[in-house]
């Protein structure tokens, strides 16, 4: 049961509007990984909902997009709305372990994820998918979610698919790994209490 003592302060909720779409999100940094989430986009939100899940992150997003046209505003306004949740979910950093990774199999697929939360932004994205589109997602959108999420999250991103041979095995792994790199960054590193992780002192 949650108490005033116990409730997470690390929650933000974001709103953002554009003549393409409107999003809210809403992320608990100290969740249990319940998700709630509609994108219109039915595999999207099963990756969002890896997210959540493996991420121990309670996750909200409501999402409406041109999905007349395709779905390319729609994921990439998202990756946006939910790094600008994070970032100021996160605050200044202090006690932070501000540096997370994980590999994650998934049959034949195997990726890898390092994130730090440095204060730059860079993305490098290695996933040679084997198809094009799964369901109604478009797999070059993966690129365009991360890409919006780090740009306003703030942080450094690489991301590996290894090998695999299914589209969907491919795609699942990196949200994974993502998920759970994440999680280990977020985390609050009781040795750091109260102390940026940086010798420039800040971040």
């Amino acid at each position: 049961m949650t108490t005033p003592e116990t409730r997470s302060t690390r929650v933000a909720e974001v709103t953002r509007n554009t003549a393409e779409t409107q999003i809210r999100v809403r992320v608990d940094l100290d969740g249990t990984g319940v998700a709630r989430l509609s994108t219109g986009i039915g595999f999207f939100d099963h990756m969002l909902d890896q997210i959540a899940r493996h991420g121990l992150i309670d996750l909200e997003i409501d999402a409406k997009g041109d999905l007349h046209i395709d779905g390319h505003h729609t994921v990439e306004d998202v990756g946006i709305t939910l790094g600008q949740a994070v970032a100021k979910a996160v605050g200044d950093k202090k006690g932070l372990r501000r540096y997370g990774h994980a590999y994650v199999p998934l049959d034949e697929a195997l990726s890898r994820v390092v994130v730090d939360f440095s204060g730059r932004p860079g993305l490098t994205m290695h996933v040679p998918f084997k198809a094009g589109s799964i369901g109604a997602f478009d797999t070059q959108l993966a690129y365009e979610f991360f890409q919006g999420f780090v740009n306003h999250a703030l942080v450094t991103l690489h991301i590996d698919n290894l090998r695999g041979e299914n589209a969907h095995h491919q795609c699942e792994t990196v949200f994974k790994a993502f998920a759970r790199a994440l999680r280990m960054a977020l985390e609050l590193d009781p040795r750091m209490a109260g102390i940026i992780p940086s010798t420039k002192g800040s971040l």
